[in-house]
């Protein structure tokens, strides 16, 4: 289930939602909260995103 950006918390893989083009879309890759934004989970790398929503990531999605 979804829930609001402003309660996800660090240190966990989450799955990110965005708004693009007015549809929502889930990242496919699992992401970081950091002070300063989000990271790429897997290579630790900045992504420039304004997510709207968060859920745990599951890697076991096909």
């Amino acid at each position: 289930m979804w829930q609001p950006i402003t309660s996800a918390p660090f240190d966990r893989d989450l799955e990110l939602a965005v708004i693009d083009s007015g549809e929502p879309h889930a990242l496919v890759f699992p992401c970081r909260r950091v002070l300063n934004g989000w990271v790429n989970a897997e290579s630790k790398s900045r992504i420039e995103v304004q997510p709207t929503h968060w859920r745990e990531w599951n890697d076991k999605k096909a």
